[in-house]
């Protein structure tokens, strides 16, 4: 469980494709408080901790999550939002992200506007129904609020300070980006397709 508070900007050091593709991550977190085994988010992406140095960390992903994920675009170098598993006590900033991406939004439009950047994004045919103005997502394991909608063309606002601590302050148009729709809104449309009793 994660809040989509992103709190390190990590950087792919290494990918090698062994059965399963496996991610060394550079990280700022102090990786001895860190569990083999322990759950981080790597752009939104729930990965399990597998190896462990001194500033880095090792995931294994398998081959159905870069199918359905941007990690088909991951290159050595690149830079990815990181956020540690929820604990309990851990304050709630943004909104219960479970870290199983639904699927891969396209950006299609960046404009600055003042200081912040409103970025347009258009959302997979079958999830853009489940993205709602005021509502919330999670963008690359960001928690985001959605200024608009137009059809599967959803607005996003993102203030100096996203730009600052997430990979948000580089976005382009064409990118491929993680998108998992809100736990609540998959409910309350599961709900209204329910027949009344």
């Amino acid at each position: 469980m994660f809040t989509g508070i992103i709190t390190d900007i990590g950087t792919i050091i290494d990918l090698k494709q062994e059965g399963d593709l496996r991610a060394r991550i550079r990280t700022g977190y102090d990786t001895s408080g860190i569990d083999m085994g322990a759950s981080i988010a790597s752009d939104g992406v729930c990965l399990t901790v597998v190896d462990l140095g001194p500033d880095w960390y090792d995931v294994q992903i398998s081959a159905e999550t870069v199918s359905k994920t941007n990690l088909t675009h991951w290159a050595v170098g690149g830079r990815v939002n990181l956020e540690r598993a929820l604990r309990v006590g851990d304050e709630l900033g943004g909104h219960i992200v479970s870290g199983h991406v639904d699927g891969v939004a396209e950006v299609v439009a960046v404009m600055d506007e003042g200081d912040s950047t409103r970025v347009t994004l258009r959302a997979p045919e079958a999830l853009a129904r489940f993205i709602a103005p005021k509502g919330s997502v999670a963008l690359n394991g960001t928690s985001l609020t959605v200024n608009e909608v137009d059809g599967r063309n959803f607005g996003i606002n993102f203030i100096p300070h996203t730009k600052e601590v997430t990979t948000w302050g580089g976005v382009s148009v064409g990118d491929a980006v993680n998108l998992e729709i809100d736990t609540l809104a998959r409910y309350v449309a599961r709900l209204a397709e329910m027949p009344a009793h």
